[in-house]
């Protein structure tokens, strides 16, 4: 039996059955910039998801299924696909205040 896509529509409509909060509209906001964040940090270096994983030490299928948005990613990962890439992670302030920074 073929599987029918979902249309932009009936995403919506099945999200909305979620009755998600707000703050948990947000954190999955703040994870898909992440992961997006990520995958176009990684495509810009020019670097498969092998490479990267050579480079990080983090196996390949994990950051697969982190680009994939299959898992939330962990932070000890995302530090370690991240060295490579040249980014960290920083800790801001709503107000875009730099208040601390993670190496």
């Amino acid at each position: 039996m073929a599987t029918k896509k979902k249309t932009a529509c009936e995403w919506q409509e099945l999200r909305k059955s979620f009755n998600l909060t707000p703050e948990e509209e947000t954190a999955i906001a703040l994870e898909k910039a992440i992961i997006g964040a990520v995958i176009e940090a990684r495509e810009k270096s020019g670097l498969t998801q092998k490479q990267l994983s050579d480079l990080c030490g983090v196996k390949q299928p994990v950051i697969s299924r982190l680009e994939k948005a299959v898992h939330s990613p962990q932070i000890n990962s995302m530090i370690k696909i991240l060295k490579p890439l040249g980014y960290t992670f920083a800790i801001v302030t709503d107000g875009s205040q730099q208040i601390s920074e993670i190496v």
